[in-house]
């Protein structure tokens, strides 16, 4: 096998339970499971998974291996990150990820910029918006109107 050192950028997501995790995000976001290494007590030392053709990592929470500290959302108080998932049908998959377990953050609503857009969180604590372009909007009107001129 060649080595690929193809530049990228991979969100890497910590839960409690990522074995849950990667089944939630297979049926909340259609998620394709690329790798799974299994860790100690059972918990995931890595997994990689494709959401929209993009890859993100994701691993069980191991304190031991982070100065003592858990770095879930949940452990942190909520994420300062939300992934943002843009695609046709976003009513489908914003009820979706409701089906699957995620709850509503934002409601799906019409925006100013042109977008369909709600956020849900996962049951993990992590945020994801969902959006769909169902108008197009010249930016510099949004912008004059908003008093930040172009």
């Amino acid at each position: 096998m060649a080595i690929d050192n193809t530049p990228m950028l991979v969100p890497h997501l910590v839960v409690d339970d990522a074995a849950a995790a990667l089944d939630f995000y297979a049926r909340a976001f259609d998620a394709v499971e690329m790798v799974r290494l299994p860790g100690p007590g059972g918990k995931l030392m890595h997994a990689a998974f494709q959401i929209n053709g993009a890859m993100l990592f994701l691993n069980d929470d191991f304190p031991e291996f982070n100065d003592g500290k858990s770095s879930t959302p949940t452990a942190l108080g909520g994420s300062a990150v939300t992934i943002h998932l843009h695609g046709p049908d976003v009513e489908g998959r914003f009820q979706r990820a409701l089906d699957a377990g995620a709850t509503v953050v934002n409601p799906l609503e019409d925006q100013f910029w042109g977008d369909r857009y709600g956020v849900v969180r996962d049951p993990f604590g992590h945020q994801w918006s969902l959006a769909e372009t169902v108008k197009e909007v010249d930016m510099d009107k949004v912008l004059a109107e908003m008093g930040n001129p172009a």
